[in-house]
This record gives structure tokens, C-alpha cells and sequence, in this order.
């Protein structure tokens, strides 16, 4: 998987790539799906949601440039494939799963496998986690219709977000936005992608705002 889905692809970023060779992915499946874990493409994790195919998650982790002083925010946890492979990299990861059995399950994998550098919260990841923040990356595994403001201003100066933007029933823009300083962002277009929708608790695209 690593050697042709990922480094054959283009991510050269050798933290990612060892990281991504360590970690079991077919842990982080649902159940019955194991012998498709390292297939090139998302597979379903219940609740209406996904595990993102291998290289989207290596892309934007090597986009986030995750050093190992990080303290990073992974939004979307889903069972926590991403957020394993970001403990091994980073210093700290706090993660949030809207949905409270995928954080669930994701907690109780990261503890029996010994990711203890990770805190895994049930919540609105539109809203970030503030209580944690500044945070020197961020990583949004579901598109939303906007950027978040909560999000660009949990992010540390020089921090880089990685977030989908869409709306849901059409093609979506991967977008790396850098904070440079309080109110001055550069944002890079990383190119097309289709993900599930980011769900704000509050309702309307307005309150991503």
C-alpha cells in the first residue's frame, strides 16, 4: 500500500510514510471490511460515515508539514485511522467524532494499541476544541460548505489547516489555509475531492462563519 498507493503517488514526507507503515489499518475498519483495508479508496465505517482512502489521508497529513513538537486537531475521527497515524508523528493530537459510538470504538482502539498521546472527544467539529487550542495543524476529514471560523482561529500562527470545501452533492476543493498572523490568512488550492459533510450542530452554512 505504502510503496504504490502513497510514495508512488508522490508523498515523500518520510515521517508519513513510516508512520503509515506501522499502522494497522485493517483495525480501523468496520467489521467485515478487514480484507479491503488496504484497498485505494474509502470504505464505510458506519453511521453514514467513512475511512478515507489511504493516499487522501497521507496527502493532507503531508500537507499539514506535522512536526513532531505538533500539537495537532484532527476533526472527523471517524474509528481513528488518521488519528493513529498523526500520534506517531506529532506530540499531541486531540481529535473530535461527532458521532458518539465511532468516538466510542476510535478511543478504545487508540488505548488498546497505546496511543497515549491522544485526546478523543464526542462533539461539533465545526466548533474545533478551543479548550485545547492554539493548535499548530488542523485536519478536517469532512467537507463543509465554508471554512469554519472557530477553526481558523483555533490555529497558532505559522499553523496550517487542511480542510475539504463544498457543498455536499457536488465535487469539493481541498484547501490549505496558513495563518501568517491575527487576521491574515494565505489559502492554497490543493485540488478536487469528494468527502462527507461536515455537520454543525447549530444548522445552516451561515454558522460555520
Amino acid at each position: 500500500m505504502v510503496e504504490k498507493q502513497i510514495a508512488g503517488r508522490g508523498i515523500r514526507d518520510p515521517a508519513v510514510l513510516e508512520a503509515m507503515r506501522r499502522i494497522p489499518r485493517e483495525l480501523f475498519v468496520e467489521k467485515g471490511f478487514e480484507m479491503f483495508a488496504y484497498n485505494d479508496c474509502p470504505l464505510p465505517i458506519g453511521k453514514g460515515q467513512t475511512i478515507s482512502q489511504p493516499y487522501m489521508v497521507a496527502l493532507m497529513i503531508e500537507a499539514a508539514e506535522v512536526k513532531p513538537d505538533d500539537t495537532v486537531l484532527e476533526v472527523g475521527a471517524g474509528l481513528g485511522y488518521a488519528v493513529a497515524i498523526l500520534s506517531r508523528i506529532a506530540a499531541h493530537v486531540v481529535a473530535v467524532e461527532r458521532h458518539a459510538s465511532l468516538a466510542a470504538g476510535a478511543a478504545e482502539r487508540l488505548h488498546r494499541l497505546g496511543y497515549d498521546n491522544v485526546d478523543l472527544h464526542c462533539g461539533d467539529g465545526s466548533r474545533g476544541w478551543p479548550e485545547a487550542a492554539p493548535f499548530d495543524a488542523i485536519l478536517v476529514s469532512a467537507a463543509a460548505p465554508v471554512v469554519p471560523q472557530a477553526l481558523k482561529e483555533q490555529l497558532a500562527t505559522g499553523g496550517r489547516l487542511i480542510i475539504p470545501v463544498g457543498p455536499e452533492e457536488s465535487r469539493q476543493t481541498l484547501l490549505k489555509i496558513l495563518r501568517k498572523g491575527p487576521d491574515d490568512f494565505a489559502t492554497q488550492n490543493l485540488g478536487a475531492v469528494i468527502f462527507v459533510p461536515l455537520i454543525s450542530e447549530r444548522g445552516g452554512s451561515e454558522d460555520y462563519r
